[in-house]
C-alpha cells in the first residue's frame, strides 16, 4: 500500500500523469501542458516527483503478478545518459520476446553484468541458455556463475540471435528519447522501472483476475491497484 498522504492531488491524476510519462514519448512539460488543457494545473517538477516516487514501487509490486520466462534468454546492453554521461541499461528477454529483467548500471563491466544475471536470475529462475555479443565482461560473469553449478548454462556468443533483445531495445528508446538528459542515477532507475513496466503490459506479461480483456491503460492502473489514500 502506498501512502498518499499530503498529496494535493487526487490519486487518479498521479496516475495518469505517471502512466502516460512512461507509456508515450512526452517530456514532463508536455504532460504539464496536456493536463492544463483538461482543467488540471500541475507543475511538471510534480510530476517528475511523483515519477521517481511512485513508479519503482508499482513495478516491484506487480512483480509478483509476472508470467514465468522462458528458459532460452537474449541479453544485451544498451546506453542511457544520465547527467550528461552515458550509463548502461542491461536487459534480457526470452526467444519469445518477453522481458526477462533489467539493471542500470553506472559500469559496463564484468560485476555489473553479474549483478544483472543474479537479478535476473533470482527473481526468474536460472536459464538454460543465454545468447549474447561478443562482450568478454558478460562471458565471464556467467563462467563465474557456471563455476558454482553443477550443470552449466550454455552460452551462445552469436550476433544474430540478439537481434530480437536489440530490436526490444527500441521500444525502450522510443519513450526515453524526448526525457533527454536524466538528472540523476536514481530518477533514472526510477523512471525506467515503470517505462520497463508498461512495456512488460503491452506485451501480456502479467496474469491478474480480470484484466485478460483490460486495455493496456486499465491494466496499468490494475496492477497498481493496491494503491489507496491514508
Amino acid at each position: 500500500m502506498f501512502n498518499f498522504k499530503g498529496m494535493r492531488f487526487p490519486i487518479d491524476v498521479i496516475l495518469v500523469c505517471i502512466r502516460w510519462y512512461v507509456a508515450y514519448p512526452l517530456s514532463y512539460r508536455h504532460l504539464e501542458e496536456i493536463m492544463e488543457e483538461r482543467g488540471v494545473s500541475v507543475d511538471h517538477s510534480s510530476i517528475n516527483r511523483w515519477a521517481i516516487r511512485f513508479l519503482p514501487l508499482i513495478e516491484k509490486m506487480a512483480r509478483k503478478h509476472k508470467r514465468p520466462v522462458g528458459g532460452s534468454w537474449r541479453m544485451d546492453e544498451t546506453y542511457i545518459k544520465v547527467k550528461g554521461v552515458w550509463k548502461y541499461l542491461y536487459r534480457a528477454v526470452d526467444k519469445q520476446g518477453k522481458t526477462v529483467d533489467f539493471l542500470l548500471t553506472a559500469k559496463r563491466d564484468m560485476a555489473a553484468a553479474k549483478r544483472f544475471f543474479d537479478k535476473a536470475m533470482g527473481a526468474n529462475g536460472d536459464p538454460h541458455k543465454v545468447a549474447m555479443d561478443k562482450s568478454g565482461a558478460n562471458k565471464a560473469a556467467i563462467d563465474a556463475i557456471n563455476a558454482g553449478r553443477d550443470v552449466p548454462i550454455l552460452v551462445r556468443q552469436v550476433k544474430y540471435l540478439n537481434n530480437i533483445v536489440e530490436q526490444d531495445h527500441r521500444a525502450i528508446k522510443r519513450v526515453t528519447r524526448p526525457m533527454l538528459n536524466f538528472k540523476s542515477f536514481r530518477s533514472a532507475g526510477s523512471v525506467l522501472a515503470g517505462v520497463e513496466f508498461m512495456h512488460m503490459i503491452r506485451k501480456g506479461q502479467f496474469a491478474i483476475v480480470g484484466t485478460d480483456a483490460m486495455s493496456f491503460a486499465d491494466q496499468f492502473y490494475a496492477l497498481a491497484g493496491q494503491v489507496r489514500p491514508v
